[in-house]
């Protein structure tokens, strides 16, 4: 990964939503190593290489119930016929020898078409009778018949780069003969917190302190992804401390995500490291809430500063840092999708020039459905985020919304994560 983003460094202008957008892309160039993994361990993994069918799928014509199969020309559609018995052929046996005229092989779901035949009919159209088996009337010709290569021809692609494996992907991979594929090797994050007020779950509780909440949160951000992610522990508001714990996980990770210690305060040393070492990119953003988020490169190691305030860490992770992470694990870059809906909430004005992005759900089902909004808009608030099955997204030039204006929602789910109960 490289691609330097100069003209935004420290810069004082708030940049747009669609700037940091175009921004992250650039710096977001994926360069990593593949490796093989085992069809059996492939699921999420991202490919990194193109497979080819070496052979028809299925290789042969094949019975797709059990009965007799038989060649169409022999058999009277209209009334029926009774037809020979010429044989047996069952799954994975080589092919048979060729069917008489006007007989019938005995087949089981999965065996090679008998030579000069083209018909199956299932066992339960059909009567053993001395001299044969009579078939039914009614079928047509090339019924419960499989064709070689109806599945995937010779030489198709089975597996294309830059693809998440899913669990029937790895179904075409392993019926294509093959046991491993080339995937992307996992990118590695590491996730921090910031403050002396910060206590690290599990620790006791003293005045003036609060639990670390981001830390987990924001891993787990991560854990729909085919990367690995690690928990750093909580950074003091000590500049060299700080400036340490950063250049040692750079060295070790592809992705370092820090909350807190993203504005300029005198205690807020992560934009200060990151600018000490020639990293930093971007900072102050046009949005709410999480206007403070600076991203920095270092070795390499894209290295995140994002807001304390857990909303609004919550809110920059999943709209800059989770497609970032995304492509550094070999995928595309995609876009969420937005689903476009009645507000079911009145906002009578705001402050044009800035993206707002309000936690809520949707409401009712079908021309009933509408986006509700979360009554209250604190960042510090977790019940709002646990609440809340998307975000609802109002542009910069929006100043009012009345109930009916039609919205954009986000929903969670376009980022692995699983919708809330309703409120």
């Amino acid at each position: 990964m490289s691609a330097r983003a100069g003209g935004f460094a420290s810069s004082e202008r708030r940049l747009s939503h669609a700037e940091a957008i175009a921004l992250l892309k650039a710096l977001a160039i994926p360069a990593r190593p593949s490796e093989r993994v085992g069809v059996f361990e492939a699921t999420g993994r991202v490919s990194a290489e193109t497979v080819f069918a070496p052979r028809p799928i299925p290789a042969h014509a094949n019975a797709a119930v059990d009965g007799y199969a038989f060649a169409f020309a022999s058999y009277d559609a209209e009334r029926g016929r009774l037809l020979s018995l010429a044989g047996r052929a069952a799954a994975g046996a080589p092919s048979p020898t060729a069917a008489r005229p006007g007989s019938a092989v005995r087949v089981f779901t999965g065996a090679v078409m008998p030579e000069g035949c083209d018909t199956v009919a299932m066992q339960e159209d059909c009567r053993l009778e001395a001299g044969g088996v009579f078939v039914a009337a009614g079928l047509e010709k090339g019924a419960n018949r499989r064709f070689a290569g109806e599945d995937m021809a010779e030489g198709a692609a089975v597996i294309a780069p830059s693809r998440r494996l899913r669990p029937q992907d790895l179904a075409a991979l392993a019926a294509s003969g093959r046991d491993a594929v080339a995937c992307v090797r996992r990118p590695r994050v590491c996730v921090f917190s910031t403050g002396d007020e910060v206590l690290a779950p599990g620790a006791s509780f003293a005045p003036g302190k609060v639990y670390d909440a981001n830390g987990p949160m924001l891993a787990g951000l991560f854990a729909p992804l085919t990367l690995t992610a690690r928990y750093g522990g909580v950074l003091p508001d000590h500049r060299e401390a700080v400036d340490e714990a950063l250049r040692a996980a750079a060295l070790d990770n592809d992705l370092v995500v820090v909350s807190g210690g993203a504005s300029l305060g005198q205690e807020d040393h992560v934009v200060a490291a990151l600018s000490r070492a020639g990293a930093l990119s971007l900072w102050r953003l046009a949005i709410k809430p999480g206007r403070p988020m600076a991203v920095g490169e270092m070795g390499g190691c894209l290295c995140f500063a994002l807001p304390g305030n857990p909303v609004a860490a919550m809110i920059c992770a999943l709209l800059y840092v989770w497609p970032v992470a995304r492509r550094l694990s070999g995928e595309p870059w995609i876009e969420p999708r937005r689903l476009f809906l009645p507000a079911g909430f009145e906002i009578l004005s705001r402050k044009p020039g800035r993206r707002e992005f309000f936690r809520g759900w949707i409401e009712g089902a079908g021309e009933q459905a509408a986006a509700r909004k979360y009554p209250r808009d604190g960042s510090g608030l977790i019940s709002s985020l646990r609440a809340a099955s998307g975000l609802i997204e109002i542009p910069e030039e929006v100043e009012a919304i009345r109930e009916g204006d039609r919205v954009a929602f986000i929903p969670f789910a376009e980022y692995g994560i699983l919708p809330a109960d309703s409120p």
